[in-house]
Parts: C-alpha cells; structure tokens; sequence
C-alpha cells in the first residue's frame, strides 16, 4: 500500500523572526487558510488514507505537529532525537513503514512546499507510484521544469525515455554558478531536484545496507524495539550515531534503476520571505502586505504584522519588515542569506531565547 512520509524537521531560519527553532517555517500559514505541514497533509488526504500518513519532525517541534495534525496516527510522529540530515530520517521512517506494511510505498514529501493545483500532483504521485509497483527496483524522483536560471536547486539531468515524461536519470548535479544554470536552461534536459520521492520502503533500506551499512545497521538495531518499551531507549542512543547525511548522497547519487518523472504541477520550495510575492501577489506598488498595515510612498515591499500591531511605513523600497510579539525585522531585499548571517550574531549576542 501506499504511505504519505512528510519531512518536517527543518528550521525555516530564512523566515525569522516569524519562524522559530518551536515553531518553525512549515508550521505557518504564509499562503491560504493553513499552513503549510497541514496543506501537504491535505493534498494526500483524498487518495492516500490520513491513518497511512507519517510525520518526521523533532523533539522541539513534536507537540505543536501534534496539535496541528491531530488526525494523522500518534504512533505516526517519529520524533528524531537530534537532526541527522534525510538519510538517516528516511531509514527511520521505512523501519516503521515495513514493521507495519512490509510491502509498503512510501511517498516522501518535504513539509514545507507549496504545490499546485493539487489534483496534477495526484496524478503524478499515482503514475509514480505505478511506476515502483511495475518494478519494486525502481526509485522514483520528481524534476520540476526549470522557469529560472537558480543557483540554489540541486539539477538532475535526464536519460533514456522510459514513457510519457519518465526518464532515466543521467546524472545529478551540484548547485550549478549563473553560467552553468543558464545553460541547463537552454538544453531542456534539466529538471530541479524538489526532494519529493516514491519508492519501496524495504528497497531503500536495501540500498541504504549497500551503500551505507553502518546507518543500515543502527536503524535495524532501532527497528528490533519497534512496539517495545525499550524502543525509546534504542533511539535516543542508536539515532544520534548515524551519519549526518541527505538521501541523495547516501543513496540516489550511488544507484541504478532512477527514474525522474516530470512533474506536471506547479511547485515553490517557499525558500524565504521572497517568495511570498510569487505566492501572495503584489499591490500596484509591488507591496505585499499582510496583517494590519498601511504603506505610504512605498514600493517593492514585505510587510507583515501579527495580531492587532499596525506596521506604517513610508518612503521605503526594497525591504522586508516582519512584526512579531518579541521581535521586529527590518530588512533589505535581494540577499537570502542574509538573514541566516543575522541569526548567527544573536546567537553569539546570547540572544538565542528569539529564536
């Protein structure tokens, strides 16, 4: 059967001061009614039964999933010990999956991304799925259809012609400088990497025993206390072991039988606060306002507030200014990781109970 396995353990530091180490990026409603962990949730809801959703998040973050995904299975929510990258997140969740469904298929999906419309990724969740059960080999990737030179994507770059937009992969590639990007976008063979993955769940393990058998090892010493009180125990000693490590270079960059499957949907990995413009719109001015606020001879701007706090400005271009109970950015446009660099100087303020 098939199984929804939501990635939910990430930080989300690009959209402070609104995301938190508690509260972070996919648990916010940056576009519609909610956010975005219970949109991935509800775009699996009407094909894949919500009692084979699962959640892998962290100890920081497990009560607020909770409450947000209250209908999602408790013995669903795997609490990861400590961040250990998604190889060792994926091995955890396939040793549930196969303890409860041996045969499982598990849909692997980033919390944190905003996918439309929803009935094209049905589609394309179902014809890779299809895919995996004519051969239980196969490890099934999404590429989505490069709209943009970005130096930020990892690329996969695609092969033989398997069937109606499916291929084999040829190769993966790093996050490429302008001038390489911009050449992927003349081939046309290139597709982004968005990090959403079909595949069996006993097939992963395999390879992950092939290609990284110490991170094997310790996720069947895990798996044995499945159902068990000494379950607990085993994670918290056995999890933090494992090699920090991303699936893509444990595995998918090691094996044959890839097949990437062009994705018919429209996909925003929500990277940071640029991207509520692409989501939200702008006003005339090229304003995104939300919350209570009022811009005057302002352009080009971000603005946010939360609860009933006005946020005025005036005379301002380019800038970012997020309002929030215990702390208020002010920012310029056009450098994401700036933000990440601020963060590390409250850090080092000792100012870390803002995060």
């Amino acid at each position: 059967m098939l199984h929804a396995v939501i990635m939910a353990g990430g930080s989300g530091t690009r959209f402070w001061p609104l995301s938190r180490q508690s509260f972070p990026k996919q648990l916010l409603t940056l576009v519609g009614e909610r956010s975005l962990i219970q949109s991935t949730s509800d775009r699996c809801s009407g094909w894949i039964p919500v009692e084979r959703h699962w959640v892998v998040t962290n100890a920081a973050q497990a009560e607020a999933t909770r409450g947000q995904l209250p209908e999602v299975p408790a013995a669903h929510l795997l609490v990861e010990p400590c961040a250990r990258n998604t190889a060792p997140c994926l091995a955890l969740a396939a040793a549930h999956l196969v303890a409860e469904d041996p045969d499982a298929t598990m849909l692997v999906l980033p919390a944190d991304h905003v996918i439309q419309p929803a009935a094209e990724f049905v589609r394309a969740g179902q014809r890779a799925a299809a895919l995996v059960d004519e051969d239980p080999r196969r490890l099934v990737l999404f590429g989505v259809t490069p709209t943009f030179p970005s130096t930020g994507f990892g690329y996969i770059e695609r092969g033989e012609e398997l069937g109606p937009g499916a291929y084999a992969v040829q190769a993966f590639r790093e996050k490429p400088d302008r001038g390489v990007a911009e050449a992927y976008l003349r081939v046309g063979t290139f597709y982004w990497n968005c990090g959403i993955f079909v595949w069996r769940a006993a097939r992963i393990l395999e390879a992950l025993g092939v290609h990284e058998p110490e991170l094997r090892a310790l996720t069947d010493e895990i798996a044995r206390g499945i159902g068990s009180p000494q379950y607990g125990q085993l994670l918290a000693e056995r999890f933090p072991r494992m090699k920090s490590i991303s699936i893509d270079y444990a595995v998918l960059e090691r094996e044959s039988s890839i097949v990437v499957l062009e994705a018919p949907f429209g996909w925003d990995d929500v990277g940071s606060w640029e991207a509520v413009p692409r989501l939200s719109g702008t006003d005339q001015a090229g304003n995104t306002l939300q919350g209570k606020a009022c811009a005057v001879d302002t352009r080009r701007c971000i603005v946010r507030s939360t609860d009933d706090h006005l946020v005025a400005t005036l005379g301002l271009e380019d800038c970012i200014v997020v309002h929030t109970p215990d702390a208020t950015l002010v920012a310029r446009r056009g450098d994401e990781n700036a933000i990440k660099t601020l963060i590390d100087s409250l850090r080092q303020q000792g100012l870390e109970r803002h995060l």
